[in-house]
């Protein structure tokens, strides 16, 4: 029988998905304690890059949520590897640091760091509440709009 999480997406018909394999010398995910460091995400599906450009260039704030959050659907499917499949060990999303490759004159990281943000919360409810961090960058790996990391703390 699935769990709570794992019954949320499949109500939300959220598919999550496949986890992408480090691009240089680093692992996806460290686990110390009882916390998870889950590695930066970029906007994409099963490997192929979505959202690729600047926000306030190439995509507006509502474009750049939508990256936030494939960035934070990437950050769980990464999690439920580190958790062996059991997303029900997750207690707590403490932190997230969300990345904008943005124009220098656009402002609006915060609004796009948003879709991430909201992402957790639909789909881990008030254990997807969590600190955060959104910041303007002048470039990401491969051009894309959108980097998303998270820390957990888990069971």
């Amino acid at each position: 029988m699935p769990g709570e999480v794992e019954q949320r997406l499949h109500e939300l018909d959220i598919e999550l998905p496949q986890p992408s394999a480090p691009g240089a010398n680093y692992v996806p995910y460290v686990r110390t304690g009882n916390l998870v460091f889950v590695t930066g995400q970029l906007s994409q599906w099963n490997g192929e890059r979505r959202f690729v450009g600047k926000v306030g260039r190439e995509f507006n704030v509502e474009e750049g949520r939508q990256a936030a959050r494939l960035c934070a659907l990437n950050v769980i499917a990464q999690l439920r590897v580190a958790l062996d499949g059991d997303l029900e060990r997750l207690v707590k999303c403490v932190r997230i640091a969300g990345y904008v490759n943005s124009v220098p004159e656009f402002a609006g990281q915060s609004q796009v760091v948003n879709g991430a943000s909201d992402t957790f919360i639909e789909i881990l409810g008030d254990a997807g509440r969590h600190a955060r961090m959104a910041v303007g960058v002048a470039a990401l790996p491969y051009d894309v709009a959108v980097e998303v990391e998270g820390i957990f703390e888990v069971a």
